[in-house]
C-alpha cells in the first residue's frame, strides 16, 4: 500500500486594493437584480420623490459565484453593523417597502402603465 502525501492548504494571497483619489461615490437607494445562466446583473439607481423615472447610475455584472460571495460578505457586514448600532427592522405588514421608506412607489418598468 502506498501512502499519499498530505494535502497542503491553499496559500492565502493578500490583494492590495488601490482606490483612486478622484473616484466618485454614487448614491443608490434602489436596485434591480436580474440574471442569466452565467451572470448576475445589479443595476443601482436613485429614486426621487414625485419623479416618474429612476435612472440607473451603475451596472455591476458578477459571476454567480462572486454574487454569492458578495451576499455572504454583505450578511457579515450587516451583522457587524447591527452588533454595533442595533437591529435594522424591516416592516412586515401594511404599505409596501417603497412607500414606507421613500413615501412613494418606484416607477413602473418602461412600457407599463
Amino acid at each position: 500500500m502506498s501512502e499519499s502525501a498530505p494535502e497542503t492548504p491553499p496559500r492565502r494571497v493578500q490583494i492590495k486594493i488601490e482606490i483612486p483619489a478622484n473616484l466618485e461615490a454614487t448614491y443608490a437607494n434602489f436596485a434591480v437584480i436580474s440574471h442569466s445562466l452565467s451572470e448576475i446583473i445589479l443595476d443601482f439607481a436613485q429614486v426621487l420623490p414625485q419623479q416618474p423615472k429612476a435612472r440607473v447610475q451603475v451596472r455591476v455584472v458578477l459571476t454567480p459565484l462572486n454574487a454569492k460571495l458578495l451576499h455572504r460578505a454583505l450578511g457579515e457586514n450587516i451583522a457587524r453593523y447591527e452588533a454595533q448600532f442595533g437591529e435594522l427592522k424591516l416592516p412586515t405588514a401594511g404599505p409596501s417597502l417603497a412607500q414606507q421608506f421613500f413615501g412613494f412607489l418606484p416607477p413602473s418598468p418602461e412600457g407599463e402603465g
